[in-house]
C-alpha cells in the first residue's frame, strides 16, 4: 500500500483548521494539525513532512517566523502559505523566505488541493529525473546517488549542489545564465536566492579543486561557465 504524503498544517483558526484536515485526509493526505507556530515547529522536527501549509498570522510564532526555522532545520521541504493578506510586501516577504505558493483567504478547499499537487508533482519531478553520470575533466558526477568522485575519493553533494552542478554540465563551456538557474532550481530569482545561489557556486568551486583543470568563472551580468577540459553525459 503507498504510504500517505504527509502534510503539516498550522493554522490558528479552529474551525477551519479542522475542516482543512478533514478534507485534505479525505483526499488523501495525512495531515498534522497545529494551532500555532510554536507547536508547529515542535511538530515538524519531530516527524517527517512532504509539504507544510502554514498560515501567516499566528499566536506565539507567526508563519514567516515559522517558516524561516522549517527552512533552517530542512532546506528542501516544500512551503505554502495561507494568509488573509493581499498585499504585496507580505506576498514578497513569503517569497524571499523561499513559499513555494501563496494562497489568500477566503479560498476554496479544492484549491488548496489542486495547489499543492502543484507544489508536490514539481519537487517529486525534480528527484524522479533520469540517472545521469558526467565525465568532467578528472571527476566523475553521479546526479542520483549526488556522489562526486576523483582518483577514488567520493564527495556526497547536498540536493541544491548536485542540481546547480547538473545544470553547469548540461551547459559546460557555455553560459549558464544566472535567470534560468534560479528559476529551475529555486523557482524564483529573487535577491535571497540569488545570494543562495552564490554561496553554492562557493562551496562547488571548492569541491572541484582537486582537479586544477576545472574552473566555474563568473560571467558578469549573465551567469556562470562551467570550464573543463571534457564534459560528456
Amino acid at each position: 500500500m503507498e504510504e500517505k504524503q504527509r502534510i503539516l498544517l498550522c493554522e490558528d483558526d479552529e474551525n477551519l483548521g479542522m475542516l482543512l484536515r478533514e478534507y485534505l485526509q479525505a483526499k488523501g493526505y495525512h495531515a498534522e494539525l497545529c494551532p500555532d507556530g510554536e507547536v508547529g515547529y515542535r511538530t515538524f522536527l519531530k516527524g517527517k513532512f512532504d509539504i507544510c501549509v502554514l498560515d501567516v498570522m499566528m499566536p506565539v510564532k507567526d508563519g514567516f517566523t515559522l517558516a524561516q526555522e522549517i527552512r533552517a532545520a530542512n532546506a528542501e521541504v516544500p512551503i505554502i502559505f495561507l494568509t488573509a493578506k493581499a498585499l504585496k510586501e507580505d506576498i514578497l516577504e513569503g517569497f524571499k523566505i523561499g513559499a513555494d505558493d501563496y494562497i489568500t483567504k477566503p479560498f476554496s478547499m479544492e484549491e488548496l488541493v489542486f495547489r499543492i499537487e502543484a507544489v508536490l508533482r514539481r519537487v517529486c519531478g525534480k528527484k524522479s529525473k533520469d540517472n545521469t553520470l558526467y565525465k568532467i575533466g578528472g571527476f566523475v558526477f553521479d546526479t542520483q546517488k549526488q556522489l562526486l568522485t576523483i582518483d577514488g575519493q567520493q564527495t556526497k553533494l547536498t540536493t541544491k549542489e548536485s542540481e546547480l552542478l547538473a545544470l553547469l554540465c548540461a551547459h559546460a563551456n557555455e553560459i549558464l545564465q544566472r535567470d534560468f538557474a534560479l528559476k529551475t532550481i529555486w523557482i524564483d530569482d529573487n535577491y535571497f536566492n540569488a545570494r543562495s545561489m552564490d554561496v553554492y557556486i562557493t562551496k562547488l568551486r571548492k569541491h572541484l579543486k582537486a582537479d586544477p583543470t576545472i574552473e566555474i568563472i563568473n560571467i558578469h551580468g549573465k551567469g556562470y561557465k562551467l570550464i573543463a577540459p571534457e564534459s560528456e553525459a
